[in-house]
């Protein structure tokens, strides 16, 4: 398992390379120029033209590029914000914590919604309950979060002012944000569910342990849910992932200062190293969050452990075999 944990790591490398030649592309073939934002539109060329040098914004694509990898690699560093001048590091560590709380709680909102409903649909098959909950699956999955959010704000907010409409600084101001993404993204995982409780339970050692009289309790939650788990856990896994990227909508309407808010920010400001360092951030956080799944694969299923064990012996006897 250590073994392949780091052979994992390691193939994250290339993949947070590709990312930030992409977005570094993207941002430096975007028309505009940073230093006229820095220094506003009634700036003299001149002093623009010396800002943009100092920068290094006037250096060709290659060398730009070579440069942020080389402070990545060499100093550990994602480079300094234009607007705030603070190590971008520094800004993203500031809001990250907000949104993997929101991310948390949305996902735990989504996994207990999604889950099971998805076993109840799969076990009374065509039942009014199952035909309801595909049909609330379809439309929160086809419901934009924004929309959503926003007519969440209407209700509770201005018509019932059960709920305050922005803010994250207090356990109330969580419900509606964590429900607006919570809700759509349960939606994937009770149709996931679903389908994979519905493949399962079909299988012979499924009816053998219902005519060896097991409670359906036992026979569901055990034998049946503990095999389909499997596709599931990877469906919750993207979703978390997703949501510690995806939220910057939400976090846009409810004024949550999470790290999707941060982004839109540097957008607007057009402060590259801060939208370059805060989608590399999340894509080292996506990929760690797979293989945090992949490593659950191993405990839940043990047909995947046992493949892990034989590795094992193997190695364990072609050693012995060369020793002796």
């Amino acid at each position: 398992m250590p073994r392949y944990i780091f052979k994992r790591l390691l193939m994250m490398i290339p993949v947070l390379i590709g990312v930030s030649f992409v977005i570094f592309s993207m941002l430096y073939f975007t028309p505009g120029n940073p230093a006229v934002q820095i220094l506003g539109e009634g700036a003299s060329p001149e002093a623009i033209e010396e800002l943009s040098n100092e920068m290094g914004l006037n250096d060709p694509f290659f060398i730009r590029y070579f440069t942020y990898l080389k402070g990545i690699v060499l100093h550990g560093s994602l480079g300094t914000s234009y607007s705030t001048n603070r190590a971008v590091m520094t800004e993203i560590l500031s809001r990250f914590p907000t949104t993997l709380k929101l991310a948390a709680l949305s996902i735990v909102i989504a996994t207990l919604i999604g889950v099971l409903c998805g076993i109840v649909a799969a076990v009374k098959q065509y039942s009014v309950f199952d035909n309801v909950a595909t049909a609330v699956s379809l439309i929160g999955a086809s419901m934009p979060n924004f929309w959503q959010g926003l007519m969440m704000i209407l209700l509770f907010s201005v018509y019932l002012r059960w709920l305050p409409a922005s803010g994250f600084d207090r356990p109330v101001c969580w419900i509606m944000p964590a429900l607006t993404i919570g809700t759509s993204t349960a939606a994937s995982i009770m149709r996931m569910t679903r389908s994979s409780m519905l493949e399962v339970i079909r299988q012979d050692y499924i009816r053998t342990a219902r005519a060896k009289g097991q409670k359906e309790k036992v026979v569901v939650f055990h034998h049946a849910l503990k095999n389909a788990i499997i596709p599931v856990l990877t469906t919750i896994g993207l979703s978390f992932g997703h949501m510690m990227g995806g939220a910057v909508l939400t976090e846009s309407i409810f004024g949550i200062p999470g790290l999707g808010n941060l982004i839109v920010g540097a957008i607007k400001a057009r402060d590259y190293p801060l939208v370059q360092g805060g989608v590399l951030f999340i894509a080292f956080a996506f990929g760690f969050v797979n293989l945090f799944v992949d490593i659950l694969y191993a405990y839940c299923d043990p047909r995947i452990k046992s493949q892990y064990s034989a590795h094992k012996r193997r190695k364990s006897k072609g050693e012995v075999a060369q020793a002796s």
